[in-house]
């Protein structure tokens, strides 16, 4: 029959690898001294570098093999195994690389026949401590790694597997973070396989639905990243295998351990980075991190240049990832291996690589992982500001014409790159690479003149009073200005891309036939909102919006029948709404009152929030009368700023004509730059005119107070500022303009779920009283096919998981609607309670028992699996002995099922837990 086990996932992941190139090895050819598989260290180095070896052994005449282990050993200890397998080490006299990383072209057979040598091997069941040896008669602590790769002998990665019918990927994670100390626990002493930088690089925690890994392990505090591919619909997670045969994370082992891809991730992604972190108390520090790429950030860059190289310059592409994706390290990897490359005939494909950004964090970043790479200084060019009587323009005309090859410039500067390529025909003649960020650039003065007359030429439709220009746009007005060319591609980076941009740079779903209406051009790459947010990267800000409207009538409860999370609604603004908005000075009553008692605490009292207003003479009496009620109250604990781009003249309100620095608006600025300042303790509120609403990060931002109109691409991007992580933070969005579902509208073609509001019919929930068989999780035609996989022995293991899937599925969705339908009710129901309406509560009561029976049933379905001892007892209970035996195999496999797709709705108890969702309900009682 199939097998469900471990082992056989482990046999199989083993066996695909083998057939894709790797070596297979006992573990007992691993040296748990020298955490190293010494065979394939020797074998590589004999094999690679035979001169060399022949010169140590002179020097070393009495046992060679172990001085050099030895001297490997003290190497990895001193520098790292990512040093060492990149650059090697020096004995007097001797230079050792001990990896052999694909040549960029095919012009050095020497090289070529070294990267032949590498040695790639999958080692299972590897007990790894040299410390279980001194426990003597009570050998209690010996602990085993599934799988361990080692290249050339050198660990780079472990594995901890788990059968989906078993356990899920997250009892890997436990094992990692439980029962694999990095100490010893009796002598103390470091485990060199686990060990941060000196053992494996990278850690996975591995099932047949998902995956999952980290650099660094830390015992209970270790934190694992998602490493899966998405799913079908934009969501966390893995698609379904394509067939029986399949797993849903073989991509892992055929796709991303493939030899030639491996160490491409070895040589060209992988890099140690340092940089300064603040605590939760403002505590900095400075943090070392190992870099892995995410999956979609390992596939975007590959596709990128496997596509270049196959279609040559001249080309556009187009990668929506979204906030939180991590789109500086894809940048800063992309521009690098798209300035690696070269032509069948040895010449490199593009003569520089520009990438285009205002992020100063991606000058330092991109040279620093370029170093690591290549150990060679100049590859990167900033080009930022002016140096002595040579402006930023000559320089970038002098960094083309020694063909430097990555060159930074900033947005403003960007536009001289066409100036130098027509005024000067020998650059013209080259071939060239531009990357775009997306990141936002906050033009003042004669800058913002300049910049938006190049957009208003190419049709860039710009706000009129807008001062933030992206990198985005600029490329867009470049490409829509100029004739096509062969010779420059374009590498658009975006998470919310406007029409124009999918217009300029998108592909048609079918590139065999013209963009239509019907094959409308789509993104080269996909990471979505919906993605990111589920896995954890950004925050769900539509989680907790309200308008002010939903507001006012939470706090007068007899008006009509109208839709919103009840529940939530009331908890965080019934105390404090009792204003209509009628002018400036009530608005900013109820941003003060509402940001003091419901934000100003959070974050240790370091939260901080935004006033996003429509123009700047708005924005100045915003400040004007906030700082007048802030005054007339005695509050010592709300410090606002106003932020918006040239001046403002006097009026009947404000007194002097006035620019955001004046004394009478912002009297703490000092000559602080104003995101500097709004970090600080000095200011919590930022009141904002079409400034700081594109590109500005501010992890503390965490609430957002709207009184302007909202739409499309802009209406993503400003509530988007509160989207980034910091620790224990929670947001609110109070908007006193625009529509719920306008703003849903805004946020659907980026992020899925909101096209989700509307649920499945109730009708299709199961009943519990009816046998298994007939409850509508699975059908007679799936029992089948698992049955004949089942007893069949040549049927491979993934075929279970294959058609359990489909059950699974139905499950996860019936579930996931019996939660919302339920928490409908108690929401009606309470907030019925609270207004003492006897009515609304007989409405509600109409809503209880369907719901409560359906979630009643999901929830008993998966708890009882939850709480069987075995799958015995789990068919005992459900009468299932007495089912055909065909059946009994898929509820083994189907339990197994529920513990992936259970447990993400129940709390530890096994209770179902209430999930606030964004959609809106349409409540049984009247508010």
């Amino acid at each position: 029959m199939a097998s469900s086990r471990e082992a056989q996932f482990q046999q199989d992941i083993i066996a695909a690898m083998a057939k894709g190139g790797w070596l297979t090895g006992a573990a007992s050819g691993y040296d748990r001294a020298s955490a190293l598989y010494t065979e394939d260290l020797l074998g590589y180095v004999q094999d690679a570098w035979p001169e060399r070896w022949k010169q140590f052994c002179k020097a070393n005449p009495q046992a060679p093999e172990r001085a050099f282990i030895q001297r490997t050993v003290r190497e990895l200890e001193k520098a790292g195994t990512l040093e060492v397998l990149r650059h090697g080490f020096k004995v007097p006299g001797i230079k050792f690389d001990l990896c052999s990383f694909q040549p960029d072209h095919g012009m050095n057979p020497e090289s070529l026949a070294r990267y032949r040598a590498n040695r790639l091997r999958v080692v299972p069941e590897v007990s790894y401590s040299p410390h279980a040896s001194e426990k003597g008669a009570a050998k209690s602590y010996n602990p085993r790694l599934d799988l361990v790769l080692f290249v050339n002998g050198i660990p780079t990665a472990t594995l901890e597997l788990k059968s989906q019918f078993k356990q899920t990927v997250e009892n890997a994670k436990r094992q990692y973070r439980t029962d694999r100390p990095l100490k010893d626990p009796v002598t103390r002493k470091a485990e060199p396989l686990l060990t941060f930088k000196r053992g494996a690089l990278v850690h996975f925690a591995v099932s047949q639905a998902e995956v999952a890994m980290t650099t660094r392990l830390a015992g209970k505090d270790t934190f694992f990243l998602p490493f899966n591919r998405g799913t079908e619909d934009d969501g966390a997670g893995n698609p379904p295998p394509a067939n029986p045969g399949d797993y849903a994370t073989a991509y892992l082992w055929e796709d991303v351990f493939a030899p030639e891809a491996w160490l491409k991730v070895l040589g060209r992604f992988l890099h140690l980075e340092k940089k300064p972190v603040e605590d939760f108390h403002g505590r900095r520090s400075t943090k070392e991190t190992l870099t892995f790429p995410r999956y979609h950030q390992w596939e975007a860059v590959n596709k990128l240049v496997q596509a270049t190289l196959q279609e040559g310059p001249g080309q556009r592409y187009l990668v929506q990832h979204s906030a939180g994706s991590g789109k500086s390290n894809s940048i800063a990897w992309a521009a690098h291996q798209l300035a690696s490359l070269y032509t069948d005939g040895g010449a490199r494909l593009f003569n520089s690589v520009i990438v285009v950004t205002d992020r100063t964090v991606l000058d330092s970043q991109l040279q620093d992982t370029i170093y690591q790479f290549e150990h060679a200084h100049g590859v990167v060019r900033p080009i930022t500001r002016d140096l002595g009587s040579q402006s930023k323009s000559e320089q970038l005309a002098d960094a083309l014409a020694s063909n430097t090859r990555i060159i930074i410039v900033t947005i403003q500067t960007f536009p001289a790159l066409f100036d130098a390529l027509d005024k000067r025909p020998a650059l013209a003649e080259g071939s060239y690479a531009v990357i775009a960020d997306e990141a936002h650039s906050s033009q003042t003065g004669s800058s913002a003149t300049k910049l938006k007359a190049l957009l208003a030429a190419a049709g860039e439709d710009e706000e009129g009073e807008a001062d933030d220009v992206s990198a985005e746009a600029m490329l867009g007005a470049a490409v829509a200005a100029r004739r096509p060319s062969e010779r420059i591609s374009y590498y658009a980076f975006t998470a919310t891309p406007k029409a124009k941009t999918l217009e300029l740079f998108g592909r048609p779903r079918d590139p065999s036939l013209p963009a239509s209406a019907d094959n409308k051009p789509e993104p080269f790459h996909l990471y979505a909102m919906r993605q990111a947010i589920e896995e954890g990267f950004i925050l769900d800000v539509l989680q907790n919006y309200v308008t002010y409207n939903t507001a006012w009538r939470l706090a007068h409860p007899d008006g009509d029948e109208y839709e919103v999370d009840a529940k939530k609604a009331s908890r965080t603004l019934a105390r404090w709404v009792r204003l209509h908005p009628y002018n400036i000075a009530q608005r900013v009553e109820v941003i003060v009152e509402h940001y003091r008692e419901n934000v100003r605490h959070l974050l240790d009292g370091q939260a901080k929030a935004m006033v996003v207003t429509a123009s700047r003479q708005e924005a100045v009496r915003y400040q004007l009368a906030m700082r007048e009620y802030v005054q007339a109250q005695g509050y010592a604990d709300v410090h606002p700023m106003v932020a918006f781009s040239g001046s403002v003249a006097e009026d009947e309100v404000i007194p002097e004509e006035v620019t955001e620095t004046s004394r009478l608006l912002n009297p703490d600025l000092n000559g602080r730059d104003l995101a500097q300042a709004f970090d600080t303790d000095d200011y919590n509120v930022m009141i904002a005119a079409n400034k700081f609403q594109t590109g500005f990060d501010q992890p503390k931002l965490c609430a957002m107070y709207v009184d302007k109109k909202l739409q499309n691409v802009d209406c993503v991007q400003t509530l988007s500022r509160l989207n980034r992580l910091f620790p224990g933070k929670e947001t609110f969005i109070l908007d006193f303009y625009n529509d719920e579902d306008d703003i849903l509208d805004a946020f659907a073609p980026y992020y899925r779920r909101a096209e989700l509001a509307d649920v499945s019919d109730p009708n299709v929930v199961f009943d519990l009283q009816r046998s298994l068989d007939a409850s509508g999780i699975y059908y007679g035609e799936e029992v089948e096919h698992f049955a004949h996989a089942f007893f069949d022995p040549k049927a491979p293991a993934s075929s279970l998981s294959y058609y359990c899937q489909p059950a699974q599925d139905r499950f996860k969705q019936r579930y996931r609607f019996a939660l919302e339908q339920l928490e409908t009710w108690q929401d009606a129901r309470d907030t019925a309670e609270q207004n003492g309406d006897d009515k609304g509560l007989k409405r509600a009561g109409t809503c209880q028992p369907d719901s409560d029976r359906s979630l009643k049933i999901n929830v008993d379905f998966a708890a009882v699996w939850l709480a069987a001892d075995s799958v015995g007892k789990f068919t005992t209970l459900y009468g299932a002995g007495s089912s055909s035996s065909g059946c009994t195999g898929l509820i083994e496999t189907l339990a197994g099922g529920i513990a992936t797709v259970g447990r993400p709705w129940l709390n530890r108890s096994g209770c179902a837990s209430k999930r606030s969702s964004r959609a809106r309900w349409r409540t049984c009682a009247m508010v």
